[in-house]
C-alpha cells in the first residue's frame, strides 16, 4: 500500500528526517511512536502528501506521489487519503453533516449523493441524531467521530491519524481505537497512526519507534 524510501527533511540547519525507509501493507494498522522531536509528525505529513521531502520518494499504491504536480497531488489526496488529527479541524460555521460532505463536494460529487453517504457514515458512528449540530454543540468524542466520518467520505484506501485520541478521555479513546479496527476489518483500509497512547500502539498490527529522525530497528 505504501513505500517510503530514504526520506530526508530539514528545516534550515535542523535535520528532522535522516533517511527513513518504511513499507506498509494493505489493511495493516501501523502505529508510530517516539519522543517529541523524533520526527513522527513530519514523517506522517510527508507520507500523507501534506509536505514534500528534501530527498527520497513515497509510493502509494502504484503512484509515486513525489512526482505529481500540485494539482494532481491535491486530487490524489482528496480521493485516496483520509486524515484524522488531534484537533478535529471541523469548520465551526457548518453542522456535522456539512463538515462530513466537504471532501466529497470538493471531489465533484453531487450534494444529494454526498449527503446520503455522509448520513450513513454518521449513523455508522452513532451520530445519526447529531447531523444538524455544529461543532460547539458536540462533545470532544463526537467531534472526533465527525472528523473520522469526514476522513472516510471518499472511501480512501489509506488513512493517516496524528494523535487522534490525544484530546479524548479514556473511554472515548478506547472507542476510537476499536473503531479503527472495525473499519479496517470492514473496508480493508490501511491506517498509519502517530500516537503517544501505549494502549493504542500495543493494539496495532505493528508499532514503529522513531528516534533521532530514523526508525529505530
Amino acid at each position: 500500500m505504501l513505500k517510503a524510501h530514504s526520506i530526508r527533511k530539514s528545516y534550515g540547519q535542523l535535520e528532522i528526517l535522516k533517511g527513513v525507509d518504511l513499507e506498509v501493507k494493505k489493511g495493516e494498522i501501523v502505529t508510530i511512536l517516539g519522543a517529541s522531536g523524533a520526527g513522527k509528525s513530519t514523517l506522517l505529513n510527508i507520507l500523507g502528501t501534506l509536505d514534500k521531502p528534501d530527498a527520497g520518494h513515497v509510493v502509494i499504491g502504484n503512484t509515486n506521489v513525489s512526482n505529481l504536480n500540485n494539482k494532481d497531488l491535491s486530487s490524489f489526496r482528496n480521493l485516496k487519503i483520509g486524515f484524522v488529527f488531534q484537533f478535529h479541524h471541523l469548520l465551526a460555521e457548518f453542522n456535522a453533516l456539512e463538515n462530513v460532505c466537504i471532501p466529497a463536494l470538493i471531489a465533484g460529487e453531487s450534494k444529494t449523493s454526498a449527503e446520503k453517504r455522509a448520513k450513513g457514515l454518521l449513523e455508522r458512528l452513532r451520530l445519526g441524531d447529531r447531523t444538524t449540530h455544529k461543532p460547539n454543540q458536540l462533545s470532544g468524542g463526537e467531534q472526533q467521530r465527525v472528523a473520522v466520518a469526514r476522513a472516510l467520505i471518499n472511501k480512501p484506501s489509506l488513512i493517516f491519524a496524528d494523535e487522534p485520541s490525544g484530546n479524548l478521555d479514556s473511554t472515548n479513546a478506547e472507542e476510537l481505537h476499536q473503531l479503527f479496527k472495525e473499519l479496517r476489518d470492514e473496508f480493508d483500509q490501511t491506517f498509519i497512526i502517530v500516537t503517544h497512547n501505549g494502549h493504542l500502539a500495543d493494539s496495532a498490527d505493528r508499532k514503529i519507534l522513531m528516534k533521532d529522525g530514523l526508525i529505530d530497528q
